[in-house]
């Protein structure tokens, strides 16, 4: 479903969860941070527990992020379609928004790595304290086991770590949307559709060129 830019921008930008919001909350939490480093493993668990929340709202301005880069390609192609066969002069308020369109899709694209960039720290961390809550080595289903000599002799010499380490649970990522990496791809593929049929009427005006 289409994104009306007019009426997303104004939401996208203030409120509580605007953009600007969040990303004055992600900012003081890294000058809070930086300027007194964790260096114990309690402290290092207090700003995890900090940043939950943050990282939520990260999440969240990422999927808008999203929704205004497509509405942005949306209008991208709208506009191509609107100039095509029109004199130049008369499609230059049209071309302006296809310029303004490309800007805010490129501007989107750097802000959404940055936000994968700090999400994906963040599920590093998450991952390992919840695997190792202590900050050291134990045995966790599927991964690792700290085995003895013993152990390994019971098993006739085997050091195949499945033996060891069992299979852990299959995990299950709650923060991938289908809906929204669906999308995604749909936004894409339209994209490719046309500039391949960009790149199929210039190869053709070329051969007509050539006389072929």
């Amino acid at each position: 479903m289409d994104v009306d830019l007019e009426v997303l921008l104004p939401s996208f930008i203030r409120g509580a969860d605007g953009a600007g919001a969040v990303l004055e909350a992600l900012q003081a939490f890294g000058k809070k941070h930086r300027a007194a480093s964790a260096t114990t493993n309690k402290a290092l668990h207090a700003a995890r527990a900090a940043f939950d929340p943050l990282s939520a709202r990260a999440r969240e301005l990422l999927r808008r992020l999203q929704a205004l880069q497509r509405s942005s390609s949306h209008a991208q192609r709208a506009a191509a379609a609107l100039v095509k066969g029109e004199e130049q002069a008369s499609t230059l308020g049209i071309r302006n928004v296809k310029k303004y369109a490309d800007t805010l899709h490129d501007t989107a694209s750097q802000a959404l790595d940055r936000l994968r960039d700090l999400l994906h720290v963040h599920h590093n961390i998450v991952w390992l304290q919840d695997r190792f809550p202590k900050a050291e080595i134990e045995a966790v289903p599927g991964l690792c086991k700290v085995v003895t000599r013993k152990e390994i002799e019971t098993a006739d010499w085997n050091l195949t770590p499945g033996r060891y380490v069992g299979v852990a649970t299959p995990e299950v990522d709650e923060d991938f949307d289908f809906d929204q990496a669906l999308g995604d791809i749909r936004v894409e593929l339209a994209e490719l559709n046309s500039e391949a049929i960009e790149l199929a009427t210039k190869i053709e005006a070329a051969f007509e060129e050539l006389g072929i």
